[in-house]
């Protein structure tokens, strides 16, 4: 499954990296290939300075070698090995009126003394965050995630995006980070569905990205905007590099498992903004992205 999964993710990388190049029209995915002492390495691509995408980053890496003691206080083991791998990306466009973007599918096994799996799980998901709200980019994205769950269990929408809501929640601002989408973790084998019933889902998933996220950025990208309207974007930047270094599992993760620090903070934006107690005009349109990102709501 470790092979079958990290030659998934190689592919998709290839294909989420040209479709975004295509969208942008100007600036191309800078390769860096890097190797983890402790065991494993990967394959970062970052955009920069684009006509569309100010930054971003498609990373893939596959690492593996004994579990750091905070991580096997986490799962509640003792000395054991680990292999995880996964794609993780963040796009931050220029254009306040397109969305930042974030996905991420991963895979990850447990092995006892002897190298046999005593545990193994997938998770991922993919979720929008826009500084101009545009009531039907939200529908869109959030329809595109469900059509993809609906192939393999009509429950998994509901649950994932509720679980997506309670995730991306940025407790200290008492708000989400953004308008949501999927969020699923610990997908484990159960007598009802397979390893390879969770493969089949969440490359499913993964395949359905660039359809939730490029037809709104071909929507946005050509619209003008103000100084103002930029300034709200690098405020509520500020909020997204917040939750990503306090809250942020796969951040943590990587922190505490010696990766990659590049590759780790890839994600966040190149300008950001934190203006003293600053507070949208009521009735503007910032402060009505601000009502729905504390109280998410249903958007199908």
């Amino acid at each position: 499954m470790k092979n079958k999964f990290y030659a998934y993710i190689q592919h998709l990388q290839d294909q989420i990296c040209k479709g975004l190049e295509k969208a942008d029209g100007n600036a191309f995915f800078k390769e860096d290939l890097w190797t983890r002492p402790e065991g494993g390495g990967g394959r970062t691509r970052v955009i920069e300075n684009g006509t569309v995408f100010e930054k971003g980053g498609v990373n893939i890496s596959a690492v593996h070698g004994k579990l750091p003691d905070s991580m096997q206080k986490l799962f509640n083991v003792g000395e054991a090995d680990f292999f995880a791998c996964g794609l993780s990306l963040v796009i931050h466009p220029k254009n306040p009126m397109v969305p930042t973007v974030h996905a991420n599918w991963r895979y990850f096994e447990m092995y006892d003394e002897h190298g046999t799996i005593i545990n193994s799980w997938f998770g991922g998901g993919q979720d929008l965050t826009p500084y101009y709200l545009f009531e039907e980019d939200a529908i869109h994205f959030h329809q595109t995630c469900k059509t993809a769950c609906d192939k393999h269990d009509p429950t998994f929408y509901p649950k994932f995006k509720k679980q997506c809501d309670a995730y991306f929640w940025n407790a200290h601002r008492n708000e989400a980070r953004g308008i949501g989408g999927l969020f699923f973790d610990y997908c484990k084998e159960t007598e009802t569905f397979s390893m390879e019933n969770w493969y089949a889902f969440v490359t499913e998933v993964g395949n359905s990205f660039l359809s939730a996220y490029l037809p709104i950025v071909e929507k946005r990208k050509n619209l003008s905007y103000t100084h103002e309207q930029r300034n709200w974007q690098e405020i509520r930047r500020g909020r997204y590099v917040e939750f990503n270094l306090v809250h942020d599992k796969g951040t943590l993760f990587g922190l505490k498992t010696n990766g990659r620090i590049e590759s780790i903070l890839m994600s966040l934006p190149p300008h950001v903004q934190w203006v003293y107690n600053y507070h949208p005009k009521e009735g503007s349109n910032e402060a009505r992205l601000i009502e729905v990102l504390e109280n998410p709501k249903d958007w199908i």
